[in-house]
């Protein structure tokens, strides 16, 4: 079983920053994919950033220019900095690893991230 335990979520203005950060802990294999899901009240849950265990990078096109995630596979964390936030950035945001050779998913609780205007 994977752990997968979210930090940093809160309240800020449009324009402010955030940084989420996910620690990972145990079975994690070598090979897979870190990522940060969110969920908005009343919409279905959409990706927005995920890195690969070689560091390959890919954003929704929303959130391209603004965030940025890194990962450190030495301490197995995902971090994602939110810059620009906008008030449809207001979402639970939840921390995601996929392991590619066993094809399981793993979930994170989530975290609040809310934006005001």
């Amino acid at each position: 079983q994977v752990q997968l335990v979210e930090s940093g979520g809160g309240s800020v203005q449009a324009g402010g920053s955030l940084r989420l950060s996910c620690a990972a802990s145990g079975s994690i294999l070598s090979v897979n994919s870190l990522g940060w899901y969110r969920q908005a009240p009343g919409k279905q849950r959409e990706v927005v950033a995920h890195i690969s265990s070689g560091g390959s990078t890919n954003y929704a096109d929303s959130v391209k220019g603004r965030f940025t995630i890194s990962r450190d596979n030495a301490k197995n964390t995902v971090t994602l900095q939110m810059n620009s936030l906008k008030p449809e950035d207001t979402a639970i945001y939840y921390c995601h690893l996929y392991n590619a050779l066993t094809v399981v998913h793993f979930w994170g609780k989530g975290t609040l991230v809310t934006v005001s205007s």
